[in-house]
């Protein structure tokens, strides 16, 4: 797979002091308040499944430290969802317990509402192993980037995914509104705006939506690699942010170059 986490290109958001980096006390209360309450390739697979990736409880299992192996851990888990071979793993009374005082998940997912792409399920993963933040259409707002930078700058997360998905209903919509110009209800008309720039027009009917799909995640992924405290994570090659696709015929993830 080529390499997608270049993020020096992109122009640096404004809003800098936004994720500036706390001090570390401030880290420590940060961190003990909320968990008390690369890379690689283009259009194959997610990563290389090696069958010995995976990561650790605090009973057996080794988790995840670097870009790439949390790109091969989430490889293997969608691997074993899509063959129905799930473990399910990291649901154990020990594990709980042990997540009570702290948590160390191993990749962020960026992905879509949609009921039909859980990432949990979709990567076959358990409690503790990912920190998920979901919006229609995988749209950024404050809320977003500030969860993200969180799980990144708090968490030391190694791996940020930008999810999106086949037959996308906030795609569809945001592309059904551009083409006939009337306006979604209540808050949904966001969602369809925050969208619209990515329309691929070169495309018609379904095609326009399937390509505006993967439009999208890059669009959403160029974004996230451009915050600085993010762009500077990538740079020293502690962190890789990955933009993939989920397939609902195949329950296959792979890379949206």
């Amino acid at each position: 797979m080529n390499s997608d986490r270049s993020a020096g290109s992109q122009p640096a958001s404004a809003a800098h002091q936004r994720f500036a980096l706390p001090s570390l006390a401030r880290r420590a209360l940060l961190r003990a308040g909320l968990t008390g309450a690369a890379a690689l390739g283009t259009t194959a697979a997610l990563g290389t499944a090696t069958a010995s990736a995976a990561p650790a409880t605090p009973t057996s299992r080794r988790r995840p430290g670097t870009p790439a192996e949390a790109l091969r851990e989430l490889a293997a888990g969608n691997q074993r969802w899509r063959t129905f071979r799930e473990r399910h793993p990291d649901e154990s009374p020990a594990v709980r317990q042990s997540l009570i005082s702290s948590q160390h998940p191993f990749a962020l997912v960026l992905g879509c509402i949609d009921s039909r792409v859980p990432p949990e399920l979709v990567f076959d993963q358990g409690l503790g192993d990912l920190m998920t933040v979901r919006s229609a259409g995988e749209v950024l707002d404050e809320a977003v980037l500030g969860s993200v930078a969180y799980g990144v700058l708090e968490l030391d997360i190694p791996l940020v995914l930008v999810l999106g998905h086949q037959s996308c209903g906030a795609v569809k919509a945001a592309v059904a509104a551009d083409e006939s110009g009337e306006r979604l209800p209540a808050h949904i008309q966001y969602i369809a705006d925050q969208i619209a720039p990515n329309i691929d027009r070169t495309q018609e009917g379904d095609a326009r939506v399937d390509s505006t799909i993967d439009a999208n995640v890059r669009a959403v992924r160029a974004r996230l690699a451009a915050e600085p405290d993010l762009a500077a994570k990538v740079t020293s090659g502690e962190l890789a942010i990955v933009g993939a696709r989920y397939e609902l015929d195949t329950q296959r993830v792979h890379r949206v170059a």
